[in-house]
C-alpha cells in the first residue's frame, strides 16, 4: 500500500458522498429537513455547486488521513473496516454531538447526521478493503 494513492482515495471519497446523495435525497430528506428546520426554498437557494463540490473536497481530506493510516499499519480487512466504523464512531459522531448540544439540534437531527458519517465511513472502509 501507498502512502496516497489517488485512485482508492477517490473511490473512497465516491462512496462516501453516494451514501450523502442517498440519505439525504431518498432515506432521510425530509425527515432531515424537518429536523434541520430547513425549508424546500432554503434548500433550493443554496449554490449546490459550492456544497456539493466542498462536500467531496471535505470528503476527500477524509480519505486520504484514513488510507495514509491504513497504508502505514497495513491491517488485515477486518481491521480495515474496523478502524473506518472505528473513527466515526469514535471521533466524527462525538465531534457532532458536542457542535448538536451548543447549536440546540435535536436528537432526531443528531442521529440522521450521525448515522450518515457511519454508513459514510463503512462505505470509504469497504471501498479500501476493495483496492487493498
Amino acid at each position: 500500500m501507498n502512502d496516497f494513492a489517488l485512485w482508492p482515495v477517490l473511490a473512497g471519497a465516491a462512496a462516501f458522498f453516494v451514501v450523502g446523495a442517498l440519505w439525504y435525497g431518498v432515506i432521510f430528506g425530509k425527515a432531515w429537513q424537518k429536523a434541520a428546520g430547513i425549508t424546500d426554498e432554503q434548500v433550493q437557494s443554496g449554490n449546490m455547486l459550492v456544497i456539493f463540490g466542498l462536500t467531496f473536497l471535505f470528503e476527500m481530506l477524509i480519505a486520504m488521513v484514513l488510507w495514509h493510516l491504513l497504508a502505514r499499519t497495513n491491517p488485515a480487512p477486518h481491521v480495515i473496516m474496523m478502524m473506518s466504523v472505528g473513527f466515526a464512531i469514535g471521533v466524527m459522531i462525538p465531534a457532532i454531538g458536542i457542535n448538536y448540544l451548543y447549536l440546540r439540534k435535536t436528537f432526531t437531527h443528531f442521529m440522521i447526521d450521525a448515522g450518515h458519517f457511519l454508513v459514510g465511513m463503512a462505505a470509504m472502509g469497504g471501498v479500501f478493503v476493495l483496492f487493498r
